[in-house]
């Protein structure tokens, strides 16, 4: 999330960050349009929701690489 400038105060980040971990249980593909919408429910007053997107989206393609050579 650091990486992307996707943190700002630190009050939604761990929501952000759980709702990604269960995107990747979810197959929610890491695409930028499906990302919006699973992130619907979670509210961010302190930056725009790019910087989210591109983390979620980059973690996404991170997780399901590590998920896919460790099993």
């Amino acid at each position: 999330f650091s990486e992307h400038h996707a943190l700002q105060c630190g009050y939604c980040t761990p929501g952000f960050v759980m709702r990604t971990l269960a995107m990747v249980e979810e197959d929610v593909p890491a695409e930028p349009q499906a990302v919006r919408h699973a992130l619907g429910g979670n509210l961010c007053r302190c930056t725009g929701y790019e910087g989210i997107v591109a983390a979620v989206v980059s973690s996404l393609r991170t997780l399901r690489a590590e998920k896919t050579g460790a099993e």
